[in-house]
């Protein structure tokens, strides 16, 4: 299943054009993700917020992530202090899994972003967290802070550009977007065999694991006849016709 470096800005000396500042929101919106990302059977690391963007790089460097994402808020040049509005998503024009993540997620930002050609994927080969992590990276800049309509929009829809980042990760990684629900307690009920854990909501799905007989997992969603849960750390799919939900 798809792992995450998930690195929401450090920057908190960015305010925000009323209240609030760039690290606060987007360590909002980064818990807002968590649940969407576990619901769809994505694990994530998060960044440590007490270090800048180099340890971010070093400590996703450190690991084995698919994907590398840093959450942003954009901020005008002095000479047009809060003027400018949009989304900007970088990727890295060496590496075409960047620019299709980019691209996804510039088009789905598109269908909640209230000026939808103002929604771009673009290149860069400054930023150090696209172009100097070792797993396919980008970095979204999710409007403008200085603005007060970015700056109203975003910090009313967290919940919304949540979900949408999500679909866009599971657009890219090819797997069910799932709706979060209460996780719920599941009990394995075999007969005494063990439970494939699969990679896909499938009886073709990759077996990433066998689940032994009364093995009690977290259930964080469901598609399907399939549960979305965690065992030994990891996030799978297990058939719902072997698992008993404690109530």
């Amino acid at each position: 299943m798809p792992r995450i470096f998930l690195s929401p800005s450090t920057q908190e000396f960015n305010q925000y054009a009323t209240s609030g500042n760039e690290e606060y929101y987007m360590n909002l919106l980064a818990d807002r993700l968590e649940p969407y990302l576990r619901a769809s059977g994505i694990s994530f690391t998060r960044n440590d917020p007490d270090r800048a963007a180099a340890g971010a790089i070093f400590n996703s460097n450190s690991g084995y992530y698919d994907v590398h994402l840093a959450l942003h808020t954009n901020a005008s040049p002095p000479n047009l202090a809060g003027q400018l509005r949009g989304i900007d998503i970088y990727y890295s024009p060496a590496s075409y899994e960047s620019e299709r993540l980019a691209t996804i997620m510039a088009n789905n930002f598109k269908e909640i972003y209230p000026l939808p050609e103002r929604s771009n994927a673009l290149p860069t080969t400054t930023l150090g967290e696209v172009t100097r992590t070792r797993a396919v990276a980008v970095l979204a800049e999710i409007g403008y802070h200085d603005n007060l309509q970015d700056e109203a929009w975003l910090t009313s829809n967290l919940d919304r550009i949540a979900e949408n980042i999500t679909i866009s990760l599971t657009d890219y990684f090819g797997i069910p977007f799932v709706q979060p629900t209460a996780v719920r307690q599941g009990v394995v009920s075999t007969d005494g065999s063990g439970l494939n854990f699969r990679g896909y909501p499938s009886l073709y799905g990759t077996v990433i694991g066998t689940i032994p007989d009364q093995t009690v997992l977290p259930i964080y969603g469901q598609t399907g006849d399939w549960y979305v849960a965690e065992y030994n750390g990891q996030y799978g799919y297990v058939n719902s016709a072997f698992v008993q939900l404690r109530s």
